[in-house]
């Protein structure tokens, strides 16, 4: 079994993927675990010699079948937590990202199950991420990002990225939230379930994804 830091490399690699097409390189890799290109470039290696990614050298970094179903698995986990965090508990959708990290590898596949079974197996985070389900199937709409998207493009909010929690405050604040019907109006500005447009905070247009 991978330990709790190979996980985390699995799900990285995975995650990089879900919203845009492009693999992960390993100087990207590094920026996104926040760790030296050396010991990115020795754990790549090790995954790739227990069958969990293919690699050549300095080029992008892939999941095999088995690598993919490991970083569903532990993505599943991640993503009920976060669920569970903010319906049971009340904390924020800017909250509990952390939280999740800690008690994806703690918590027990039955217990993980019995929270799928409370919640009424969700198919999605609070931030609109799928979850997968129990055979590490995702299902996902066709999307855009908010930033690539034309002016007078309007569609229902799909994902909000939870990697900055000041931008998920401040969309809070304008009202932009998963399954808001957003249009973009001009450069900067959007419309929110048909209100009054209002701009919109530095970076969130990269952080937003609506139906295309």
């Amino acid at each position: 079994m991978p330990s709790p830091a190979a996980d985390d490399y699995l799900k990285t690699v995975f995650h990089h993927t879900e919203w845009q097409d492009d693999r992960i390189t390993p100087s990207q890799l590094a920026s996104e675990l926040g760790l030296a290109p050396s010991s990115v470039t020795e754990m790549v290696q090790k995954l790739a010699a227990q069958g969990l990614v293919t690699h050549r050298p300095y080029g992008p970094i892939a999941l095999t079948p088995e690598g993919a179903r490991r970083a569903a698995a532990i993505i599943r986990r991640h993503r009920l937590i976060e669920t569970w965090l903010v319906r049971e508990f009340g904390y924020g959708w800017d909250e509990v990202h952390d939280e999740a990290e800690v008690l994806e590898h703690s918590i027990s596949d039955r217990l993980l199950e019995r929270i799928d079974e409370r919640l009424g197996r969700p198919t999605h985070d609070p931030h609109g991420d799928a979850i997968p389900d129990a055979a590490g199937t995702v299902h996902r709409e066709p999307f855009v990002l908010l930033a690539a998207a034309r002016a007078g493009h309007a569609g229902r909010v799909l994902r909000v990225s939870d990697r900055d929690p000041a931008i998920l405050r401040s969309l809070v604040e304008v009202g932009v939230d998963v399954g808001s019907t957003v249009e973009l109006t001009d450069a900067g500005t959007v419309a929110v379930d048909g209100s009054a447009p209002v701009t919109l905070p530095v970076g969130a247009a990269e952080a937003v994804w609506l139906t295309a």
